[in-house]
């Protein structure tokens, strides 16, 4: 919830150098278990003025700033809008889950337009990314020593995201949120012992066989939940993306060449 946020993020958009399409919050507060301690994964669309597209300089389709400012702990990323269209209409479960972050910073007007666009963009294909996302944090989970709680947790949300987003083609990333459809009876104390403790927080006494099987069915879960989905195979939204961002670009910057 935004009454959650600290309010010194908001001032990390103050200066940014160009427009913000939207930004919202991701990262652990968006999947529901952020420790005291947790960084706040900031993430947006920008806009490039006409000029610095057109130009022989290469243009800033992206900004990165990682580094304690204000007291926080802050992991910023944004895109250029042309550069985020372009990932929409991949099998990118990461700027879906951006762009639909109920943790909203600042947004423009277009920001909900885009989202209903975006949901012509959604495919079944965008099953691989949750697929890939869980396999890497479960074995970062299982070869770690000692093992720590975050790891785990992600299999279970990215799973939980990907099964729930091909069953009914709606993004969720909230973990908690998630599991009240699904019901997993371990998933409170999972996330209590995350948001209770640090960051790093260790789970000494993880039954690793148990998990293991957890992930393997929840993984096959996945599987037929993909197989069996009414999404299409195709993004339909390129037509719209490419008109909403000649729309975007020449709003903000109008006479600006």
């Amino acid at each position: 919830m935004l009454s959650q946020i600290d309010k010194r993020v908001y001032k990390e958009f103050e200066d940014q150098p160009y427009p913000l399409l939207f930004a919202t919050i991701s990262g652990a507060h968006l999947y529901g278990f952020p420790s005291p301690d947790s960084d706040y994964d900031l993430r947006g669309v920008h806009i490039l003025p006409v000029k610095e597209i057109i130009g022989l300089e290469p243009a800033r389709e992206t900004i990165e700033l990682a580094e304690v400012r204000n007291g926080l702990e802050i992991d910023l990323v944004t895109h250029d809008i042309k550069k985020f269209f372009l990932l929409l209409l991949k099998k990118n479960g990461y700027v879906l889950e951006q762009l639909y972050s109920p943790l909203v910073i600042k947004a423009l007007e277009e920001h909900e337009e885009l989202k209903e666009i975006a949901k012509r963009c959604i495919t079944r294909y965008h099953c691989h990314h949750y697929f890939g996302f869980a396999q890497t944090q479960w074995s970062l989970f299982e070869k770690e020593n000692p093992r720590r709680i975050k790891p785990l947790l992600y299999v279970y949300r990215v799973l939980l995201t990907g099964i729930h987003l091909m069953e009914t083609g709606v993004v969720e990333a909230n973990l908690i949120t998630l599991n009240e459809k699904y019901k997993l009876p371990y998933i409170p104390e999972l996330v209590a012992r995350k948001v209770e403790g640090k960051e790093k927080s260790l789970l000494n006494d993880a039954d690793i066989d148990f998990h293991k099987g957890e992930f393997q069915h929840l993984y096959e879960r996945l599987e037929t939940a993909s197989e069996s989905s009414q999404l299409p195979e195709t993004p339909t939204g390129k037509e719209a993306l490419n008109d909403l961002l000649i729309r975007v670009r020449l709003k903000y910057f109008s006479g600006a060449i």
